[in-house]
């Protein structure tokens, strides 16, 4: 297979935001923006990915060198157009002999298989692979016009088309796939003899033409190539990622009791034959095995629930939380990097925080793992079987053995032997006629105040 690039442009300023965020890094579905376009990339084989930013943005610039190193970026400076955006990067990749793509750091919900499909239509002789959409409003977008036998002719803006061309329905994308040699040798020739003064990317199909190329288009959904230039259309994308990542879920198993109420990340993977409830949140990392039941008001993130659990209502695990095979997680509990081991229980109104708890044991109500010392954190480890009762605070580090029992309202600071019975609480006090007596000083001393 040919070697694969992709240069993503990304140095728009993105004012309609208005956010100090870079535009590319606001989020669809728990993920930046611009990381949507990598991943696509990545998907397609592209073996270098270059991103082409605005020297203003620092934070941008970090995010580009944690996610692909220093020698991704490539700097546009000043904005003179898409055309002059890609040139920006031939000196990064310089002597790439194979197919480049060009993407857009604002348009995160394209499907591998059209950009596929574009490489595919270089390999089948075309000079230029052009991502078309048949549009419902073509309105402002660019016509594609094409022959006969489907073949591009031309890219025509809205404002330079003849009534017959903006009757046509195939829409400009943006994305195009070019061999790398072709692509910088034609974009060497553009000119900016246009109104905005800028060098248009799509100039390079009536170039390749002019040569006596072919260029190819390829299609995709309208909504695959929406781009995100303002809050509202960022909230339309996230609404379109969240109902085709619930279609995909249902269709493969899974059921939604109330599909619109229930929110997915990017990488939220969730098994057939288990059940979501109403008003569910999944964040980032996790994992949902099959029969499991995650009930109403829950909000997961990095966790991996196994076989069978149950989660909720009103639970909430965040990241390393491991859930067991049938153990149960209920209302108003909250896990934190701690493996519940199976069949374990905790119902209700318990923090567990940096823990281990074996198989089968029981947390009561309202038990707390104080795991942090102000500096520090430290972990509790909960053995089989064991009965942690209701109201106890476990300072850790700290063992409860297999077995074991903690009686409710203890404070435990010290490890716990296997089958043992630990107290942890002051002895009862108990001093006859005192309640009457301190009522009765209290209504002498408010009456004196009258």
């Amino acid at each position: 297979m040919t070697e694969r690039a992709a240069i993503i442009l990304a140095a728009g300023q993105g004012t309609r935001m208005k956010s100090s965020l870079p535009k590319v890094l606001h989020r669809i579905g728990g993920r930046a923006m611009l990381d949507w376009s990598i991943d696509l990339a990545r998907k397609v084989g592209c073996s270098r990915i270059i991103t082409v930013i605005s020297p203003s943005q620092p934070d941008l610039r970090a995010h580009v060198e944690a996610e692909l190193g220093a020698d991704a970026i490539a700097i546009q400076d000043p904005p003179l157009g898409t055309g002059h955006a890609v040139r920006s990067a031939e000196a990064a990749l310089k002597g790439f002999v194979g197919d480049v793509i060009v993407l857009y750091g604002d348009t995160p919900l394209i499907p591998a298989s059209a950009v596929q499909s574009l490489f595919e239509a270089l390999e089948e002789g075309g000079a230029v692979g052009v991502l078309g959409f048949r549009a419902a409003n073509p309105g402002a977008y660019g016509r594609l016009v094409t022959s006969a036998g489907g073949d591009l002719e031309a890219i025509v803006e809205a404002k330079d088309a003849s009534p017959e061309q903006l009757a046509i329905d195939l829409c400009n994308s943006g994305v195009m796939a070019v061999r790398a040699e072709r692509l910088f040798r034609l974009l060497s020739k553009v000119n900016n003899n246009n109104q905005k003064g800028e060098y248009y990317l799509t100039d390079i199909v009536a170039l390749a033409r002019k040569e006596g190329s072919t260029c190819k288009t390829v299609t995709c959904e309208e909504r695959d190539v929406q781009g995100v230039n303002s809050r509202l259309e960022l909230a339309k994308a996230e609404a379109d990622f969240q109902d085709r990542r619930r279609e995909e879920l249902m269709t493969d198993g899974v059921t939604l009791v109330a599909p619109q109420t229930v929110f997915l990340s990017y990488d939220t993977i969730i098994e057939p034959d288990v059940t979501v409830e109403p008003n569910v949140v999944f964040g980032p990392g996790v994992h949902i095995r099959t029969g499991a039941m995650i009930r109403a008001f829950s909000h997961l993130e990095g966790a991996n629930v196994e076989e069978g659990a149950e989660i909720g209502p009103y639970a909430r695990l965040r990241p390393g939380a491991f859930i067991g095979k049938k153990a149960k997680i209920g209302n108003f509990v909250e896990v934190k990097k701690t493996r519940v081991g199976p069949g374990a229980k905790a119902n209700h109104l318990s923090y567990l925080g940096d823990g281990d708890i074996g198989a089968n044991a029981n947390i009561g109500a309202g038990t707390i793992f104080c795991n942090y010392d102000g500096f520090l954190k430290y972990q509790t480890k909960i053995g089989e079987n064991a009965f942690i009762g209701s109201n106890s605070a476990l300072v850790a580090p700290v063992r409860i053995g297999n077995g074991a029992i903690v009686g409710s309202g203890s404070v435990i600071v010290e490890n716990v032997s296997d089958d043992a019975l630990a107290l942890g609480r002051g002895r009862q006090v108990e001093k006859p006629g005192q309640a009457k007596a301190f009522r009765e000083k209290k209504a002498a001393e408010k009456a004196a105040r009258k």
